[in-house]
């Protein structure tokens, strides 16, 4: 293989590598083979898209032509084969995959602020790629998505080998948005970024990130777990939150504004808080673990750790 000569080339190549070896993992290979099941199928489908202007209840996907009750039982076999589902929900024919979070929920919330039209937008951390099936309606010029998580790999593909988007998934993380813009000279109009945030070590570092890989105005739509206080703190949990033993900072809407202001962000708007309620979070037979009903403490409405239950905020902010 030639050596790359430049440093754009470098990175391509180091992004490419990266790229292959994702491809090859062992966890990765598994997964693949539930996703390949589906080339037993002999209809193709649809994408059922409400308006733009329509609050969404999932992704809807439509055979074509009627499916064979043998083709229904390999679709639903290669679905609970890729399980955990945390995003969702999708309803494939007769299928309801009825996933952990109603992620409809947040996404009906950010989608009257969104201008996509014409547009390129990365979702960071997409996860199964829900939220880009969603922002395929508001008619952006490309799809962008990011998650290095092998499960929601092929998650996306067994959706996208039914949906056949326009929609370019990259198992990369946030820590290679830097290398990716300059490689391949892209910078994103939008950057969609949920759930993710919290769950970095150094956030500040993350949001100089985002900013990098966005066009002078462009946007980034954010959310991110909360605490709350008009002071400029943090909750820095000690060993987890709500389980999760990858939360880091947990900061103040103050806090939070001043790290934005660092990164290089303004435009700092509150779209809305909201504290996550077991009607958006909850155990479904489509996950097979616990959800936010164990996590928190009955008694006296705290996490189990003795924090203030989740409370997210959503914002949108620009890039100055």
């Amino acid at each position: 293989m030639p050596k790359p000569i430049n440093t754009k080339e470098a990175l391509k190549f180091a992004l490419e590598q990266k790229c292959q070896h994702f491809a090859t993992r062992k966890d990765s290979v598994l997964f693949a083979k539930a996703v390949a099941d589906l080339k037993a199928l002999s209809t193709s489908f649809s994408l059922v898209l409400p308006p733009a202007d329509e609050p969404s209840r999932g992704i809807t996907l439509m055979p074509d032509t009627p499916l064979s009750p043998k083709e229904r039982e390999i679709l639903t076999r290669s679905a609970m084969e890729l399980k955990p589902w945390r995003k969702g929900p999708f309803f494939i024919d007769t299928l309801h995959i009825d996933t952990e979070w109603q992620s409809f929920m947040k996404f009906n919330l950010i989608a009257p602020h969104l201008n996509l039209t014409g547009k390129e937008v990365l979702d960071m951390g997409c996860n199964n790629g829900y939220y880009l099936f969603e922002m395929l309606r508001f008619a952006p010029k490309a799809l962008y998505g990011f998650d290095p998580s092998a499960i929601y790999k092929a998650q996306f593909d067994f959706i996208q080998s039914l949906a056949k988007a326009p929609i370019h998934f990259y198992p990369l993380g946030v820590e290679d948005l830097r290398d990716f813009s300059t490689a391949y000279e892209q910078k994103f109009d939008c950057i969609v970024c949920l759930g993710v945030l919290y769950h970095r070590s150094d956030p500040i570092a993350t949001l100089k990130s985002l900013s990098f890989g966005l066009k002078k105005g462009g946007e980034l739509f954010l959310d991110c777990l909360l605490i709350e206080s008009s002071q400029e703190i943090c909750l820095c949990p000690k060993k987890s939150y709500a389980k999760m033993s990858n939360v880091y900072f947990i900061p103040s809407i103050e806090a939070l504004k001043g790290w934005c202001e660092r990164a290089g962000f303004g435009g700092f708007e509150v779209l809305g808080v909201q504290e996550t309620t077991t009607q958006e979070q909850r155990k479904t037979h489509w996950i097979d673990t616990l959800s936010l009903e164990d996590f928190l403490d009955s008694a006296n409405g705290l996490t189990i750790e003795g924090y203030p239950p989740p409370l997210r905020g959503y914002f949108r902010l620009i890039k100055t």
